[in-house]
């Protein structure tokens, strides 16, 4: 799916009121203050292409990587657990429903072709679930696809399809909460022994090969793994963990810029400078004084 971004409004969503956005997005540059905590009245779905997000919704944190789908209920607070939107690209759909009562009754609206029965059992699915994200459900993905196309192609009978899309949709998701194991999914325990491996010892100049053997796997079959369980290369993932511990050392003014540099492995100042701009959209300077509070 190519970047759009279709609101409540727009050409492509008149006829559809109760779709409020529907969205493609590539995110390649971090935007400070970009995700702050924010509540809506819509139930909004968002399905993830690439990349590794973290996210709080209603004060719990989640991580979700390419094939998740978080679902965030009307009233419900989101946002990203660091403030701005993680570098990688999802898709996402905003629906107002009439109704969604504590108790799970749920009125879709004159759109929906769910009867009342059918309505309120995947009202009451979804107030009751205590994990909103669902791993691997790539089945949402095609619907996802499927929207996009009709949205805006708009072939004949469009509207009908796109309506009963996001029954589908609604349907899908229910089936597959009542299927959830309670637990939460996270990063395996050994990749996040790795990760934590490699913060405590940034400075290092890590290998592929040196990656891969701590976990036990060949290179390729290690390669394999952290693409699809993070969206990146291994190399890109322990670039990320670099910036992410930049970010953080950072925001301490007591700490100096080149010691940061060298600390969390990059091979000079400018190697550092390029790349952290590269990634965030800013020098380092510049994201310490955005950062830091005015004396």
């Amino acid at each position: 799916m190519n970047a759009v971004v279709l609101k409540k409004g727009c050409p492509e969503l008149l006829g559809f009121p109760h779709i409020v956005e529907f969205a493609s997005k590539k995110n390649s540059t971090i935007q400070f203050n970009s995700f702050k905590p924010a509540a809506a009245e819509s139930l909004r779905l968002y399905y993830i292409l690439e990349g590794k997000f973290e996210w709080f919704i209603e004060k719990q944190h989640y991580i979700l990587y390419p094939g998740d789908l978080a679902i965030v209920l009307p009233g419900q607070l989101q946002g990203g657990e660091k403030g701005f939107l993680d570098i990688g690209a999802l898709a996402w759909l905003h629906v107002r429903l009439e109704q969604l009562e504590g108790s799970g009754k749920m009125v879709p609206g004159s759109w929906s072709s769910l009867t009342e029965k059918e309505s309120k059992a995947i009202g009451k699915i979804l107030v009751l679930n205590t994990i909103p994200v669902l791993s691997k459900f790539k089945e949402a993905g095609v619907l996802f696809q499927h929207l996009y196309h009709e949205l805006l192609n708009q072939e004949i009978g469009y509207s009908t399809r796109v309506n009963h899309l996001i029954d589908e949709l609604l349907i899908l998701v229910a089936r597959q909460l009542t299927r959830q194991n309670s637990s939460r999914r996270d990063f395996p325990q050994t990749f996040m022994k790795l990760e934590q491996t490699l913060r405590e010892n940034l400075g290092h100049q890590w290998t592929l090969e040196e990656m891969a053997a701590m976990v036990g796997l060949g290179t390729t079959a290690f390669s394999e793994k952290v693409k699809s369980f993070t969206g990146f290369s291994p190399l890109n993932y322990l670039i990320n963990i670099r910036i992410s511990e930049a970010i953080r050392l950072l925001k301490r003014p007591d700490v100096n810029v080149t010691d940061i540099a060298l600390d969390t492995g990059f091979y000079s100042s400018q190697h550092f400078a390029t790349t952290f701009k590269k990634l965030t959209g800013y020098t380092p300077s510049e994201f310490r004084k955005k950062n830091l509070p005015n004396k």
